[in-house]
């Protein structure tokens, strides 16, 4: 059996990586010529960047075998962080080397920048969401969850807030509560090596994606970059894939672009209107990652440092991927940097670094990239389209597929394994 794959992100590397150790033909098709999607490597000034900074959880266990399956020093791809949640000059919570929960509860009985009271409230709402096995009846907004059940303003803006906007990538006054405590659940309500914090020592398409295309061609598949799929259409049982080189036929199809490509390629298959239509309502939240390159060295508190400004996370680029001077700047979800100039958006950013910092040496050369659709609105009751399809031999794969997470990492290789599953199942049928 003949399967196409378009779509060459963590989704799609992940199906073809499924169906290429069963031994299934598969032939990657990507339309961008760095595999990766929104988690892709980009070069400037020699200089390999992400098109998004992403951190990874320990949770992240589907991820995280994968790159232990095709990198080839897996060990060293890796920093691995217990957890530690540092706002810096203002909040700071350390999980604690206890067996869970005993871990979590020592960490928030323990964080400073908050009262006692305060600590005490927040071991509650754990414990109350631990106790209903953190499901809810209806769901609801984060801000509302909170608000019921006593959240300080001080924990509230230190944690939970920029915790929602990092994991969902949407403001707690728009966020599902229950997706964000599906996060809560798998991420701090787990083992304690499910918090830990995962930094990638290299640019995101060498972790994962990369890799995987090397897997996949050594188990005799086939992976084009720059390769885009305009059109598909039924022809008999088979699958029609129209691209610059021609037209191409496959018996299965696992489609693992962005939510509007997706809608624009199914559109044209009868009895798929209920997952196009689902895609279209989609709406979207931007990511804005600033990079600055420093003249000289400089060497963060912490590889990985929350601020409280219009940037809400830094990454030292230096300490995670010996990249000399290079800071990483990362604004989450809608705010007034949208209506900036990237100017005057990393001029501000570099401002507010020096405010919580001090003196830092010039910039030499500074890149915004503004990904405007990074992922879908995460909101209450969201209908995401499910990766199975009413067609036996169309699936769905990507990080806003019916899932317990947010657009993460996690959830699209997810997504991936599970598409690649159903046409391994199809096969043997």
């Amino acid at each position: 059996m003949n399967v196409a794959v378009i779509g060459g992100g963590y989704a799609g590397m992940a199906a073809a990586v499924s169906l290429a150790r069963a031994g299934a033909g598969v032939t990657v098709y990507e339309a961008g010529q760095q595999l990766g999607g929104r988690a892709r490597r980009v070069v400037i000034r020699d200089t390999a960047l992400d098109n998004g900074c992403h951190i990874l959880l320990g949770a992240y266990t589907e991820t995280l075998a994968l790159i232990e399956r095709v990198h080839r020093a897996p060990q060293t791809a890796i920093v691995r962080l217990p957890l530690e949640w540092h706002i810096h000059g203002r909040f700071h919570l350390k999980s604690r080397a206890l067996p869970a929960p005993f871990n979590l509860a020592a960490g928030l009985l323990t964080a400073r920048g908050a009262s006692w009271s305060e600590r005490l409230a927040a071991l509650r709402f754990m414990r109350a969401m631990q106790r209903q096995r953190y499901v809810l009846e209806h769901d609801t907004t984060v801000s509302d969850l909170l608000q019921r059940h006593a959240q300080s303003a001080a924990f509230t803006r230190h944690l939970w807030r920029p915790l929602c906007i990092a994991a969902l990538n949407t403001p707690p006054e728009r966020a599902s509560a229950q997706v964000f405590l599906n996060v809560l659940r798998d991420g701090l309500g787990a083992s304690r090596a499910a918090s830990d914090l995962l930094l990638a020592r290299s640019d995101l398409s060498a972790l994962f994606p990369e890799p995987a295309a090397e897997y996949v061609r050594a188990h005799g598949g086939a992976v084009h970059a720059g390769t885009s799929v305009t059109a598909m259409k039924r022809a008999g049982s088979r699958l029609t894939l129209s691209t610059r080189g021609g037209d191409i036929d496959h018996d299965h199809v696992i489609c693992a672009v962005s939510p509007h490509r997706a809608a624009a390629l199914l559109a044209t298959l009868p009895g798929l209107e209920a997952p196009v239509d689902a895609l279209r309502a989609m709406r979207y939240q931007p990511i804005y990652s600033v990079y600055l390159q420093l003249a000289e060295t400089c060497t963060l508190p912490a590889p990985m440092l929350g601020l409280s400004g219009m940037a809400q996370w830094v990454f030292d680029r230096e300490a995670l991927c010996a990249q000399r001077g290079l800071i990483a700047a990362v604004i989450s979800a809608q705010g007034p940097h949208q209506n900036m100039t990237q100017d005057a958006l990393a001029a501000a950013v570099f401002e507010e670094l020096q405010h919580e910092l001090g003196p830092l040496p010039p910039i030499v050369w500074h890149r915004v990239i503004a990904e405007k659709r990074a992922t879908f609105e995460c909101t209450p009751g969201l209908e995401r389209p499910h990766t199975r399809t009413a067609l036996s031999n169309v699936h769905l794969a990507g990080d806003y597929t019916a899932g317990d997470y947010p657009a993460t990492l996690e959830g699209a290789v997810r997504s991936g394994i599970a598409a690649a599953r159903q046409v391994l199942q199809s096969i043997s049928r």
